[in-house]
């Protein structure tokens, strides 16, 4: 597998992050707005149980690469 076509999902139960490698443009938007999630000289590289589900969110919507998206959870209520 080519590196560009990786993509990965990192969960915190709540909400589920999406990383695309090939789309990312190391901007570090997200390192800069999160760093207790996002550590990109660590394997894993996005840890999103150390953050709130909301600032995860906020993160992700600065990435301007289209890298980072996010999906919610079903909620099993």
């Amino acid at each position: 597998m080519d590196a560009k076509d990786i993509k990965k999902e990192y969960t915190n139960g709540e909400v589920t992050i999406v990383w695309q490698a090939g789309k990312c443009t190391h901007s570090a938007n997200c390192v800069k707005n999160n760093p207790d999630v996002f550590h990109p000289k660590e394997k894993p590289w996005i840890l999103p149980e150390n953050s709130t589900s909301e600032k995860i969110m906020e993160t992700i919507n600065k990435c301007p690469s289209g890298a980072l998206t996010f999906y919610k959870n079903q909620s099993e209520s």
